[in-house]
């Protein structure tokens, strides 16, 4: 017999059918569970937001669902925007369209120390940027707003802290990115969205894996191989084929990113309080 091998294929083998009903069935409880009329999501005409979109829609009717697409129009491709918009029209949702390019400009404009170099943080902008809007939709329609993150991009911390991360639920948060993809076809979302390579789309040009230095699939083998199935970084190299040196370097972005992912830390009260009788 051959060497045990791990590959993608093992990785997206999961009860689809079982994941959609207990997801659906998590949206509808939390949205019971705080008495608020619906979500409002975020859409950019990726995978994560219409396979989120799709279930809200299935598990409590899309009518209780708005979809906000809000484009910068100096750096989000128009074909994000179009495949976001007939998205919404396909199951016949309602959208509002908000371009923030005026609203970067402001903070531009505004900042002391900007400078036209600062890529990163101006990027982390437009996602806080569309966080605030979000919860403005939020607050004054009493909904929730419904989170895209998968757990690949999670995990590695590939989000923006108090932007696309400041989210109400994150439904599909247990799914790696492959198995997104995957649930997403199963779901209906067409092909040019549920294959299109990933893209934050915070700078002109950004693409996901470029960026990382490493492939979602590679990332979701670490993942799967390590957290899931127990095995050591070396004996889940030997058995997927990626080095140590790339499992490494994910488990690093996993410790770096930790911040992202909890609460703020603070000292405890007896710490600093004492009573004086």
């Amino acid at each position: 017999m051959g060497k045990l091998r791990i590959t993608i294929n093992d990785v997206i083998n999961i009860d689809y059918e079982l994941a959609r009903k207990n997801i659906e069935k998590f949206i509808k409880n939390e949205l019971e569970n705080s008495s608020r009329k619906g979500y409002v999501i975020g859409l950019s005409g990726g995978v994560d937001s219409a396979t989120a979109y799709y279930l809200a829609a299935e598990a409590i009717g899309i009518e209780n669902v708005i979809a906000l697409i809000m484009p910068d129009i100096n750096v989000t491709p128009k074909e994000d925007i179009n495949d976001a918009k007939d998205l919404v029209k396909k199951i016949g949702g309602q959208m509002h369209i908000i371009d923030i390019s005026p609203i970067v400009e402001v903070y531009k404009s505004t900042l002391p120390i900007y400078q036209e170099t600062d890529e990163v943080p101006l990027g982390n902008i437009r996602a806080r940027i569309r966080m605030t809007i979000l919860y403005y939709y939020a607050n004054k329609m009493s909904r929730l707003v419904l989170g895209t993150g998968d757990r690949s991009e999670s995990f590695i911390g590939y989000f923006t802290k108090y932007g696309d991360g400041g989210v109400d639920i994150l439904p599909i948060s247990p799914l790696l990115k492959s198995q997104v993809r995957k649930l997403a076809q199963k779901l209906g979302v067409p092909d040019n969205i549920a294959l299109k390579p990933s893209s934050p789309r915070l700078w002109s040009g950004q693409m996901a894996e470029k960026e990382l230095g490493i492939s979602y699939d590679q990332i979701d083998m670490i993942i799967y191989s390590v957290i899931d199935k127990g095995y050591s970084i070396k004996e889940a190299s030997e058995l997927t084929g990626i080095s140590v040196d790339v499992f490494e370097k994910v488990f690093k972005m996993n410790k770096d990113s930790e911040h992202k992912r909890v609460l703020p830390k603070s000292i405890e009260v007896d710490k600093v309080i004492k009573y004086l009788s």
